[in-house]
C-alpha cells in the first residue's frame, strides 16, 4: 500500500473520530430551535424589546439555554432601557469575555459551552460597577427563587489583614464554593491596589466568600475568620501595617450582624480586646487578577496568618 493511500485512510479515520466526538459533545447539550441556533451558535441578535426577560423582575437565577450552567443572579439585573436584559456582574467564572469579530466590541459567551450570550460594555455609569452585560433573552432560561426554601448559596465578607492569607484558609473550609479578594468600605469607585495602599480611596483589603449553607454556616465561617487572624490588632496584621489591613466584618443582613456581635462578645468574655469592627456591607470591588488565589498559584504559605483556636 503506497503512502498516499495510507494518509487518505488515516485522515478519514481522524475525521470519523472527530465527528463522533462532536456528536457526543453536542448530545450533552439541550436541543435548540432554529431561532435559538441562529443566536446561540451563529452569534445572532434578537430584536430589542422582544425578549422574554427584558422586564423580568423576579428573584432567581438566569442559566444558559444550551447547557443549563448558572450565569447571572437576579440581584445583578438592572433596567438600562436598551431593549435587552442587562446585568452588571456575572456569577464568578460563568461567563467568558472575548474580542468580537468586529474588532470593537467585547463578546460574552457561556464559559461552560461557549454559547453566545451578547456583549459587555463598560463606562456607561448605569450602576456602581460601571458594567453592562447586554444579553439576548433567547440565550437564557430563568429559574425563580423558591421562597419556601433556603438559597442554594450564601455570601460572607470579611477583612482581616492581607487578603491573600485570609483566602488561603477560607478556601480549605468544607462548604466554601468560591472566594474573591477585593476592596470594600471606601468612598471611590473601581479602586486600584495602589490607591488602596496609598489610603486615598478609604478601602480595605477584604474577601467575598460564596458558600453552600447546607454544608457550612455563617457562624462557622465567622469563627474561622477570628481564628486565622489576630482580631486584637489595630490597623495591622503582623508585619502588614496600615488601615487597609484592619479587622472588619461586613454584614449582608441582620442575622449576620447578630452572629458577628455575639462572637465578639464571646471573645471579649474570654479576655480578648477585640478591635474588629462590624459594618454594613457596601460595594465590593474585585481586586486585580494577580491577587486572586495568590498562594494557591504561588505554591507557598501565608506569612502573616495562621490558625489559633479561640472558640
Amino acid at each position: 500500500m503506497n503512502k498516499s493511500i495510507i494518509i487518505f485512510f488515516g485522515l478519514s479515520l481522524l475525521f470519523q473520530v472527530g465527528c463522533s466526538q462532536i456528536a457526543e459533545n453536542t448530545m450533552k447539550f439541550n436541543p435548540l430551535t432554529l431561532e435559538e441556533t441562529n443566536i446561540i451558535l451563529n452569534k445572532g441578535t434578537e430584536r430589542p424589546f422582544t425578549g422574554e426577560y427584558v422586564n423580568n423582575k423576579e428573584s432567581g437565577t438566569y442559566t444558559c439555554k444550551q447547557c443549563d450552567a448558572a450565569l447571572y443572579n437576579s440581584s445583578a439585573k438592572f433596567d438600562s432601557h436598551c431593549g435587552w436584559p442587562s446585568f452588571d456582574d456575572e456569577i464568578e467564572g460563568a461567563v467568558k469575555h472575548i474580542s468580537d469579530a468586529d474588532g470593537h466590541r467585547m463578546e460574552i459567551v457561556c464559559a461552560n459551552c461557549g454559547g453566545h450570550l451578547g456583549h459587555v460594555f463598560e463606562g456607561e455609569g448605569f450602576t456602581d460597577k460601571n458594567t453592562r452585560h447586554c444579553v439576548n433573552s433567547i440565550s437564557l432560561n430563568f429559574i425563580p427563587e423558591d421562597k419556601n426554601s433556603r438559597s442554594s448559596t450564601e455570601t460572607a465578607i470579611f477583612a482581616g489583614g492581607c487578603f491573600w492569607g485570609v483566602e488561603y484558609f477560607m478556601l480549605k473550609e468544607p462548604g466554601v464554593i468560591s472566594t474573591t479578594v477585593g476592596y470594600t468600605g471606601g468612598k471611590t469607585k473601581n479602586p486600584t491596589y495602589e490607591e488602596v495602599c496609598s489610603h486615598s480611596s478609604g478601602h480595605i483589603e477584604a474577601i467575598e466568600i460564596v458558600y453552600n449553607p447546607t454544608k457550612t454556616t455563617y457562624e462557622k465561617l465567622a469563627k474561622l475568620f477570628f481564628e486565622i487572624h489576630d482580631p486584637t490588632q489595630v490597623d495591622r496584621q503582623g508585619p502588614d501595617v496600615g488601615e487597609q489591613y484592619r479587622s472588619e466584618i461586613f454584614y449582608l443582613n441582620e442575622e449576620q450582624k447578630t452572629i458577628a456581635e455575639k462572637l465578639i462578645k464571646t471573645l471579649e468574655e474570654k479576655g480578648y480586646r477585640v478591635a474588629t469592627k462590624v459594618s454594613k456591607a457596601s460595594t465590593f470591588w474585585k481586586a486585580e487578577n494577580y491577587h486572586q488565589d495568590y498562594y494557591l498559584n504561588k505554591g507557598s504559605l501565608p506569612y502573616c496568618h495562621g490558625y489559633t483556636k479561640r472558640f
